[in-house]
This record gives structure tokens, C-alpha cells and sequence, in this order.
């Protein structure tokens, strides 16, 4: 798979993240992935200034992550994503790990993102500026071929 080079953030797996199998635990697979999420959000103005002045916010309403290659104590992984789709209230994204020396795609996080207004919580449609942006990103990115494990399913594969 080509490697999507808009990479948002990059990390390098800490000691503490390492699970009894020797290769980076589950859990921070997705704490990587969120913590990408959030330059995403500042990047398309959806920042932590803006959700506390305007009092809206954005919950993960679903998330499917896929392990696809393991990556251990030390290895560097860079993190890109995509604006598949949006709406008024909703950001449809996905976002690959890749190794950042070896450039193996190592695990993808489809999110479905929800802009609420937090006194409910209930929808609540974004800004036009934010939309906008996200509209944008999406735009930039249609050239490229729809990913490999975008909308996958899980399930036991019968011959």
C-alpha cells in the first residue's frame, strides 16, 4: 500500500506501552490515534478554544481499528489521515500508522466523529469555516485510492 505522506503527528512507542507479546499494547494503538485526532481537529479550527467558547464539542461515535503489522519498544510511527466524508454535524475520517523508518502500514482507525452541542448532548451542526476546512482536506485528498480497510468488517472468513 502507498504510503500517505500528510503525516499529522509522530511518535516514538515508549517502553510502557509494550505488552506481554513484546509489541506495542491494543489500547495504545488507539491512545496514538487520538492523540492524532487532535491535531486534525486544531488544524480544521475545531480546537479546545473553540469548544470551550462555543460550548460544542465532537464525540467518536464509532471506531474500527485494524492491527495489520506489529511495531515494538522504540520503532517511530507516523500518523496521516483522511476526510472521507462530512456532513453538517458529522466527519467520516481514516487514519493510518505507518513505520516511520521501515514505511509498513502497521495499523488504520476508521472514525466516525459526531459535533454535538455539550449542555445536551445532542447534534448540533459545525461553523461553516470549520466545514469548510474539512470540505477542503477532503477535496485534497480525492485523488487518492480509497484505502484497503476503509468500511471493513469483522467477521470469521469461510472458504
Amino acid at each position: 500500500m502507498k504510503k500517505n505522506n500528510n503525516v499529522l503527528k509522530s511518535f516514538t512507542i515508549l517502553p510502557d506501552w509494550i505488552d506481554h507479546n513484546g509489541h506495542m499494547n491494543v489500547a495504545y494503538y488507539v491512545l496514538v490515534f487520538d492523540q492524532s485526532l487532535d491535531v486534525l481537529l486544531d488544524n480544521v479550527e475545531l480546537t479546545r478554544d473553540y469548544r470551550a467558547r462555543s460550548g460544542n464539542t465532537v464525540y467518536v461515535l464509532e471506531t474500527h481499528v485494524c492491527y495489520l503489522q506489529e511495531v515494538k519498544e522504540g520503532d517511530r510511527v507516523n500518523i496521516s489521515c483522511r476526510v472521507i466524508d462530512c456532513d453538517e454535524k458529522r466527519i467520516h475520517l481514516y487514519l493510518e500508522m505507518h513505520h516511520a523508518d521501515e514505511g509498513f502500514l502497521a495499523a488504520t482507525s476508521e472514525q466516525m466523529i459526531f459535533h454535538i452541542d455539550a449542555s445536551g448532548p445532542k447534534a448540533h451542526p459545525m461553523p461553516d469555516h470549520i466545514r469548510q476546512n474539512l470540505e477542503t482536506l477532503k477535496a485534497e485528498q480525492a485523488h487518492l485510492p480509497r484505502p484497503e480497510k476503509l468500511g471493513s468488517q469483522i467477521g470469521i472468513r469461510r472458504k
